[in-house]
């Protein structure tokens, strides 16, 4: 079945100008034509729009895309794995994106004093502003709170650095844990907790066995958090909730 122009742009919310554009820049031509001149599009036709509109939404301009989908030697296969590549750089990116964007958020909760370009360079430029006043909102009138806000307003680039630095390597280790298949109420899992709970104490504020148990369920229910922890390793987020649960109840808390 071949489609017309305003039909196809019904099903693609391309525009018709737009198709028509495409048409021009020899990057869709239409393979038939109606009695009366129409462009009809055929499966294949439709096939390659769809190529068009994926390397398009991967910030490809107009003319490399013809380039790639003039390619005499590249198949259909070819282009799904390229795509795949290319989808999965997306990806990795998205997921650093939003790993420094978490990072920042707790920063911000914890009173992080450092001027915008320590910030930056420390936490990546994915910043959320709204996430200290949220914090303060549901925790600035606790103790742990303010412990944390005299902490902080005290720390260096330098140091803030090395609490980067000692988090992302407990971090590293839960995930080994996790992909090697070590339970999270085992011995090895419980100990990271308890060395999680440990840096929070020595740099923030006394971390109870309470506290972290919310923190780690925090780290499930919020939608943020969550994305940061699964997108360093999926499942990361249940595992360390499972796993610092387990080393509050081996401390009988």
């Amino acid at each position: 079945m071949s489609l017309s122009v305003g039909q196809v742009a019904g099903v693609s919310g391309v525009s018709v100008r737009t198709l028509h554009h495409y048409d021009e820049i020899g990057l869709l031509s239409p393979g038939e034509r109606s009695p009366a001149g129409y462009r009809l599009y055929s499966e294949k036709d439709l096939e390659r729009l769809e190529r068009v509109l994926f390397y398009k939404e991967l910030g490809f301009p107009l003319e490399d895309i013809v380039t790639i989908l003039s390619d005499p030697t590249a198949g259909t296969a070819d282009h799904l794995r390229r795509q795949h590549k290319l989808l999965t750089r997306r990806v990795g990116r998205l997921q650093a994106m939003v790993a420094s964007l978490e990072y920042e958020m707790e920063a911000q909760q914890m009173g992080i004093s450092l001027t915008p370009e320590e910030r930056i360079e420390i936490f990546g430029d994915f910043l959320d502003k709204g996430y200290a006043e949220e914090a303060e909102e549901r925790w600035g009138g606790t103790e742990p709170w303010k412990e944390s806000q005299r902490k902080a307003a005290s720390y260096s680039k330098a140091d803030w650095l090395q609490i980067k630095q000692e988090g992302a390597e407990v971090e590293r280790r839960f995930v080994e844990a996790m992909n090697a298949g070590l339970p999270a109420d085992g011995p090895e899992a419980m100990d990271l907790a308890e060395e999680h709970r440990g840096q929070i104490t020595k740099w923030f504020y006394e971390c109870s066995y309470e506290i972290h148990r919310g923190l780690a369920q925090m780290y499930v229910d919020d939608p943020r958090f969550k994305a940061r922890y699964d997108g360093i390793a999926p499942g990361l987020a249940e595992y360390s909730r499972d796993a610092f649960a387990a080393n509050a109840a081996r401390h009988g808390k």
